[in-house]
């Protein structure tokens, strides 16, 4: 049995066979919904429902709370449709005509960035682009299945090569084939570009940057986007490590503070050995959430982009929300790490 689906507030119409959660319909008929994970983990497709009745399965997805779903909010990469179903959610519309692609690429450069950090950079064939908006995420598909998700660190104007930032995790498949084993112009297969975590240039509002570790990739390749598109409004980047030698990106810091100090700031933050500077500026001890708040107590008026682990995102979500920043203002890419044995 098929359910209609009414999206709001475009009034348009999609339909949800009974094997499909409302994401899976949605792309497979080309709607541009946000998404992250598709997992229920990351919260990113989180909509409301406004008629009708959804069922998430037999256990409630870490991606929502039960005060969010008592209410009427879903996650839709869960959700599947009881009956007939009106509901609420902001489309994605320049996602629209990116293709999702599934390409072999060679290892063209591995770059220690720091101790436990790698720059990945791939090389797709000749022939071959990927289109993609920045912030979004490609899969690696590894031999013998399985895939792990990493973030694009360029920005889509500078797609001579895909560029990812791998962090070694203790257990790692693929990571500790990365630091331990991989070789320039080694052979790998890659799908993407994936995810709806890209900047709103239609937004006026000043701009905020969270990360998180790793979670500085997609962000710097939105800020590259951003450089080259021409600054036009306030951005700060907050940026937290557990210590100095988690800012793994001077050169780049200090070259976008030179060339666009006008328009962009940067604040290291640091939770385990706090340092006076980090990269070259003076760095905050703590959380980055809280860093941000002592900046700006009131966010209502801004835009603010997240990216890194689920505790961070988890954290600065709550804090952000209660200091008056609109859930609609509030753009994030949770980084789940897969479980061990996949």
């Amino acid at each position: 049995m098929a359910f209609d689906v009414i999206i709001q507030p475009s009034g348009q119409q999609l339909e949800v066979e009974d094997d499909e959660t409302v994401l899976e319909a949605a792309l497979r008929q080309g709607f541009a919904f946000p998404y992250g994970c598709r997992n229920g983990a990351c919260g990113s497709c989180k909509g409301r429902v406004l008629a009708g009745e959804v069922d998430h399965g037999p256990k409630k997805p870490p991606g929502i709370t039960e005060a969010e779903l008592a209410d009427g909010w879903a996650l839709f990469c869960q959700a599947a449709p009881v009956d007939d179903l009106e509901i609420e959610v902001r489309e994605i519309g320049a996602a629209k005509d990116i293709v999702v692609k599934t390409l072999p690429c060679r290892v063209a450069q591995l770059n220690r960035l720091a101790d436990d950090v790698m720059e990945l950079r791939l090389q797709l064939p000749a022939t071959e682009r990927m289109q993609f908006l920045a912030g979004q995420y490609l899969d690696v598909l590894l031999k013998g299945g399985g895939r792990r998700s990493y973030s694009l660190a360029n920005a889509p104007h500078d797609d001579e090569q895909l560029v990812l930032h791998v962090r070694n995790l203790e257990g790692g498949r693929f990571s500790k084939m990365v630091f331990e084993e991989m070789q320039s112009k080694a052979l790998l297969r890659i799908e993407g570009p994936l995810g709806t975590f890209f900047v709103d240039e239609e937004s006026e509002r000043p701009r905020l940057f969270v990360g998180g570790g790793t979670g500085f990739g997609p962000l710097k390749g939105m800020l590259d986007h951003l450089a080259v598109e021409g600054f036009d409004r306030p951005h700060h980047l907050f940026w937290g490590a557990r210590s100095a030698e988690g800012i793994y990106a001077p050169d780049w810091l200090g070259r976008m503070s030179a060339e666009h100090g006008e328009h962009f700031r940067f604040t290291p933050v640091l939770s385990d050995v706090p340092a006076d500077t980090a990269g070259g500026f003076p760095a905050v001890a703590g959380w980055p959430h809280d860093a941000v708040l002592a900046e700006y107590p009131d966010l209502s008026g801004f835009d603010v982009y997240m990216a890194g682990p689920p505790a961070m995102i988890e954290a600065a979500t709550n804090a952000f929300l209660a200091a008056g920043l609109p859930t609609e203002q509030l753009y994030y890419d949770s980084f789940e790490p897969a479980a061990p044995h996949e």
